[in-house]
């Protein structure tokens, strides 16, 4: 664990040595804001609850969360700091848990400035909170997803562009597999078992059972395991990067 923490406290430090945190945080907070009353139809929906603005977190963490976790290892790699930190003493497990984990706790504190959304529809009305905490926790979960994505990706690659544009596909695959749009094509030929495979397979699909208040096991299991197997598969392309 002392490996673990010292990575993260390494990798948390390292985002807000910069200004691009702190513009990351600002873009990210500001867009879902306006999305949500200028696209989302919060006033026209007239009632208190944050349906809209949650529905548009899938969509732009497939933009932002591959944007973050481009640079996690296609950085180490292009500057050649990967050799100085798999030198330290700790395991290649430890150091990608680490990162990871401090992507994420990054992405939790966007998430938590995204509150006075919350804070504003208690003031208009008596929405349910536990069905909006339980969207917060969702969101929360699908944001770790993609980032053991974005992670993985970021290890196979020098070129952060690269990690990024295909980071983005995947997690844009991911969740289209649960749209009506390609849930159609297999509906007309496929057995109802593959349809609803491609179907659990999305991450749309998950998250939006999760943000209708229920906490299914198997959502967290769905969304424990594609952590854990993406995690799994970047501590092996780095172990298969030291070995050449």
């Amino acid at each position: 664990m002392s490996g673990i923490l010292a990575i993260f406290r390494r990798e948390l430090a390292g985002y807000f040595v910069t200004p691009v945190a702190y513009v990351f945080l600002v873009i990210f907070v500001a867009l879902i804001g306006a999305l949500t009353f200028y696209v989302g139809g919060f006033y026209e929906q007239r009632q208190a609850d944050l349906g809209s603005f949650f529905g548009l977190h899938p969509w732009l963490y497939a933009f932002f969360i591959p944007a973050l976790a481009m640079r996690l290892w296609a950085e180490e790699r292009d500057t050649g700091t990967i050799e100085l930190l798999l030198t330290l003493p700790i395991s290649t497990t430890q150091a990608v848990i680490g990162k990871f984990l401090a992507a994420w706790a990054f992405t939790v504190v966007a998430l938590a400035l995204t509150a006075p959304m919350w804070w504003t529809v208690n003031y208009l009305g008596n929405p349910d909170n536990g069905v909006i905490a339980a969207a917060y926790i969702g969101s929360a979960l699908m944001a770790g997803g993609f980032l053991a994505i974005g992670s993985f990706v970021s290890a196979l690659t020098r070129s952060q562009v690269i990690a990024f544009i295909v980071g983005f596909l995947i997690c844009f695959v991911l969740l289209m597999a649960g749209y009506p749009l390609v849930l159609d094509v297999f509906t007309g030929w496929a057995p109802r078992v593959v349809v609803e495979g491609v179907e659990a397979m999305s991450f749309l699909t998950r998250f939006e059972s999760i943000s209708r208040g229920v906490i299914d096991l198997r959502d967290l299991i769905y969304f424990s395991g594609m952590m854990a197997f993406f995690l799994f598969a970047n501590v092996s392309i780095i172990e298969m990067k030291k070995a050449e």
